[in-house]
């Protein structure tokens, strides 16, 4: 098992709200030379020529570090996670033979540090529910390094060649602790987010937290570990694992797993007069499309509805919908060469994190994958609003990371975890220390612009917790503050269980626990909807999934692209 090399020097940032800062469509969308269009699935850019240049994948890499550099185009992504079934074959192989080739594949696989961030920047861990399952969350990253030859003649833009590479696909894959259903949430390449600070595990180099900065930036600070923990610190929902694709990955993939059924409402030419487009052409109708065409689908953004990265990401749940489809209903699985096959451009594809790092790994992940049936799964893009030209997460957004956060079924067909998540218990993995050992601050936080703020809440409350043993709880004496609903916020993972067994003392629910690096220790926020008395009511909360979300269900076969007429043929 090699380590992977795709690092790359991240020039220190201009104005994130700059074209220069990171945004490679003005240099990508062109023909074979213009590339990168992606935000999404794995694949992105939309330019022709080699299928390349439409923001996807967009930037490139010095090559400096694993998982990022010349060997970056070895990190594939998604994918992988169907077609990780077919590593099932190994154990076709028994001895001899069967072994060395089972070592081969081992020594395919390209690995990486899972978080470089700090440990307050970092997601508590997912706890298990009352049956001792735990979900799994999963990053899929699509690389637009320009780190082999490969890679730039598919991605083109010969002047980014050997550059930073960006994150131009990611996507949250969320299984539920008891398997019965999967949730994927793309957040869109442009999106302004706080990046933590990182640290380079191979040199020690620093990189300095950044605020309102493109997301697709933070694979060029350190390595994939740096988006794992971006991810984290927008969305506190603690990553397992993730998988990384390049260009040349994607193409390998798709070819390996054969022709995927993809749909357009009309004749397509991904293609402008001033050299933009993936170069993706298609006739009105269905397709099954692999290798290269697969990729520019992947990566097209001119031609798809309005022409932006929310309608890639679009045609990106599709192609993935279509490809678990067929997987799981193609007999091919079952046939040895062509296992054989899959697993040679899987292992070869991707870059995993140092957990999915052998062939053993990565099939037990697969089987987990595999229980999901087809008709639970649910392709959502994180809710955003326009700024200038990049994309901020909204309070939908907020309401779809919480329901991923506490494993609620993003279909409505799971009403059980939502009761379940309303009972707080604490974490296995952090065990709450005794209630007198435990150190609370109670501030008031029940100022309204209409009612003010209840006199006396954080003396009261900070009582009501001494009365249940909690003698270390104090009142904070300094001036009340608006918050709408009760939360306690805890600074790291190791005060979890501790936060925990206060809500459970006062019955406030596990949604209501948050990690926040605004507190030094165990801070309860009486909110306005606890002005007085000594019961807390937890709120009814909205489990239902936000339609900005633009939910698509994984077994809906009349999907089909919207073609944009100005790119009819």
């Amino acid at each position: 098992m090699a380590r992977s090399s795709v690092r790359g020097k991240v020039p220190e940032v201009e104005d994130a709200m700059s074209p220069t800062a990171v945004d490679r469509d003005s240099i990508e969308d062109g023909h074979g030379g213009g590339a990168g269009d992606g935000s999404g699935d794995g694949h992105h850019g939309d330019g022709t020529g080699s299928g390349a240049g439409d923001g996807g994948p967009g930037g490139s890499d010095d090559g400096r570090r694993s998982g990022r550099g010349p060997e970056r185009g070895r990190r594939r992504r998604r994918v992988l996670r169907w077609s990780a079934t077919v590593l099932s074959l190994v154990i076709l192989g028994g001895a001899g033979a069967g072994y060395l080739y089972y070592q081969h594949l081992n020594a395919n696989i390209k690995s990486d540090d899972l978080n470089l961030g700090d440990a307050k920047d970092r997601a508590a861990q997912t706890q298990t529910n009352a049956a001792g399952q735990k979900a799994l969350n999963i990053l899929l990253i699509g690389s637009d390094a320009r780190d082999t030859a490969e890679n730039q003649k598919l991605g083109g833009a010969k002047e980014t060649y050997g550059g930073t590479p960006l994150a131009d696909v990611q996507m949250l894959l969320h299984v539920s602790a008891d398997r019965s259903n999967m949730s994927v949430v793309s957040m869109p390449r442009d999106t302004l987010v706080d990046i933590p600070k990182c640290t380079d595990p191979d040199d020690g180099e620093v990189y300095g937290a950044l605020t309102r900065t493109m997301t697709n930036q933070s694979l060029g600070r350190g390595g994939p570990g740096c988006t794992v923990a971006t991810w984290e610190k927008l969305t506190d929902i603690h990553i397992d694992h993730f998988m990384m694709i390049d260009f040349a990955g994607v193409v390998s993939m798709a070819d390996a797993i054969g022709g995927v059924p993809v749909c357009v409402d009309a004749n397509v030419y991904s293609h402008t007069s001033t050299g933009k487009g993936s170069g993706l052409k298609l006739a009105e109708g269905t397709h099954a499309i692999k290798g290269e065409q697969a990729l520019q689908w992947l990566r097209t953004r001119y031609g798809f509805e309005d022409g932006s990265d929310l309608a890639r990401a679009k045609a990106q749940h599709m192609y993935m919908n279509s490809m678990v489809r067929q997987l799981r209903s193609e007999a091919r699985l079952s046939n040895p060469n062509a296992l054989r096959k899959l697993a040679e451009a899987a292992t070869e594809a991707i870059t995993v994190d140092d957990g999915l790092d052998s062939i053993k790994k990565m099939y037990d992940l697969a089987t987990e994958l595999q229980k999901v049936p087809t008709e639970r799964i649910t392709m959502t893009t994180m809710p955003n609003r326009y700024v200038g030209s990049r994309v901020e997460p909204t309070e939908d957004a907020t309401q779809l990371f919480r329901l991923v956060r506490e494993d609620i079924a993003l279909d409505g067909k799971d009403t059980a975890k939502a009761t379940a998540s309303a009972s707080p218990s604490p974490t296995d993995t952090d065990p709450a220390a005794a209630d007198g050992e435990i150190a609370v601050q109670v501030h008031n936080g029940t100022y309204t612009d209409t009612l003010g703020a209840a006199s006396g809440r954080a003396a009261a409350v900070a009582q009501l917790l001494a009365g249940e043993g909690f003698t270390q709880a104090v009142a904070d004496p300094s001036a009340a503050t608006s918050e709408e609903t009760t939360v306690i916020r805890y600074p790291s993972a190791d005060l979890q269980g501790d936060a925990e067994r206060v809500a459970k003392a006062l019955g406030i629910p596990t949604g209501q626990v948050v990690q926040s690096t605004e507190v030094t220790g165990i801070t309860l926020y009486v909110g306005a909807d606890w002005r007085s008395g000594s019961a807390y009511e937890a709120p009814e909360q909205d489990d239902t999934t936000p339609e900005s979300a633009e939910s698509m269900n994984a077994s809906d076969t009349s999907q089909c692209m919207h073609v944009d007429p100005d790119y009819t043929y």
